[in-house]
């Protein structure tokens, strides 16, 4: 039942899920102690999430727990076409190819959720988007869910506020091991690291624009700067903006950016980022790459009303837009999210992280099921500390324990000066 681009990719996409797996030890924890206790045995799980070898890992760690899961992409440019190939060839129902029209995306979205799912999985919260609209005599089967992205966890705590939310879902982007870790670390260098690959352009020295200072935006601002460019922070919020400036950054409106930055990276989840009127200030050459989840936060429809003509492929990801005046501005990836349109990804030592957020949190939902209510849930602290605890494990640190006296310091309140 499977749709994906070329199953002779297989034994390619296995050599690749090994090597990333060499590089996910908590994951590889948790999935032996999965392997003796079978905790997902017979429960169906639909995920939709980026096709990458690192996915793989997960699913097939879901899997080695008992559970049936069936997979497609949350994103028409990250699959990675072997990894599919390879999950198809190990019995795993995978919906995903590299490319993929709007059509063909949704349609991916509907086979796997044909699985009937307890529990879903979601990377932008197309797949929640699509039950709530047109799946919901579905709706009473789906126990719970997980989210793994701000852009997903916005729109659902949108849908909460609403009650428009009819089953509960754990915001996996808010634990301490993935935002602080995936968010900044692996954003930060994946961009990049797109950046580079798409364009082979030298960024020492050069103006980089980063719209947006989260953890994502301080992530890539920290790696920008590593590699010698002057990085310009725009933002909305004044604590962010502030922290920006305290971190020796650049702080002004985009408007102002627009005129000076060579580099454009957009990384804050909302739409319509960067616009008409920021597009008609850039220089000759501007590149445009978003690190959003959408292809949303650079207005392509404005950028294509300014060209005389369309677009121009120059490189495999890069497209050239020649305006009126003869400026050439450079959008990369389709503005799609540009670390998996125009590159791999982030590294496997984040996403190891993140994604045994994403196991033992579907394990919980599995065993919770009955106590949840339809909201946005944040992971269970002991779930946040066990990836950590797992994590320094692996890299064979140590770390001190409280004594029982301080123990019952901390607990008291008469002890003071």
């Amino acid at each position: 039942m499977s749709d994906i681009k070329d199953e002779r990719l297989a034994e390619r996409g296995r050599e690749r899920i090994e090597w990333a797996a060499g590089e996910m030890p908590v994951l590889a924890q948790i999935r032996e102690r999965f392997e003796k206790e079978r905790p997902l045995a017979g429960v169906r799980i639909a995920a939709c999430l980026h096709v990458t070898t690192e996915t793989a890992n997960l699913v097939r760690t879901l899997a080695a727990a008992g559970a049936s899961v069936a997979l497609c992409a949350s994103n028409p440019l990250s699959t990675q076409d072997d990894v599919a190939a390879a999950l198809c060839d190990d019995g795993i129902e995978t919906f995903a190819i590299r490319g993929e029209d709007t059509d063909t995306f949704f349609r991916h979205i509907a086979s796997v959720l044909d699985l009937r799912p307890q529990v879903t999985m979601d990377d932008g919260a197309d797949m929640v988007s699509v039950l709530h609209r047109q799946r919901t005599d579905q709706l009473a089967e789906v126990w719970g869910g997980t989210e793994e992205t701000t852009t997903g966890v916005i729109r659902l705590r949108a849908m909460a506020a609403e009650q428009a939310l009819r089953y509960p879902i754990v915001s996996v982007n808010d634990a301490d091991t993935k935002h602080l870790f995936d968010n900044r670390y692996g954003t930060g260098q994946s961009t990049m690291d797109a950046i580079m690959r798409a364009t082979n352009r030298l960024l020492a020295g050069r103006i980089v624009v980063v719209c947006g200072y989260g953890m994502c935006g301080r992530g890539v601002a920290a790696r920008a700067r590593g590699l010698g460019a002057q990085v310009v922070v725009t933002e909305v919020d004044p604590t962010a903006a502030l922290e920006a400036v305290m971190e020796g950054y650049r702080v002004m409106p985009l408007r102002d950016a627009a005129r000076i930055g060579e580099v454009f990276v957009t990384v804050t989840g909302d739409r319509s980022v960067i616009r008409r009127e920021h597009l008609e200030l850039m220089r000759d050459g501007a590149i445009l790459a978003n690190a959003g989840h959408f292809d949303v936060e650079i207005d392509k429809g404005a950028l294509a009303q300014l060209a005389t003509a369309p677009p121009r492929r120059l490189r495999e990801v890069v497209d050239a837009y020649t305006l009126a005046d003869g400026r050439r501005i450079y959008l990369l990836g389709e503005g799609r999210l540009v670390n998996l349109a125009a590159a791999e990804g982030h590294p496997a030592a984040v996403m190891d992280m993140s994604f045994a957020n994403q196991a033992l949190c579907v394990e919980w939902v599995a065993r919770h099921r009955d106590e949840l209510e339809p909201r946005v849930y944040p992971v269970p602290t002991e779930i946040d500390k066990e990836v950590a605890r797992l994590k320094l494990r692996a890299m064979d640190v140590e770390i001190d324990t409280l004594t029982p006296e301080q123990e019952a310091y901390l607990r008291s309140w008469e002890e003071g000066t």
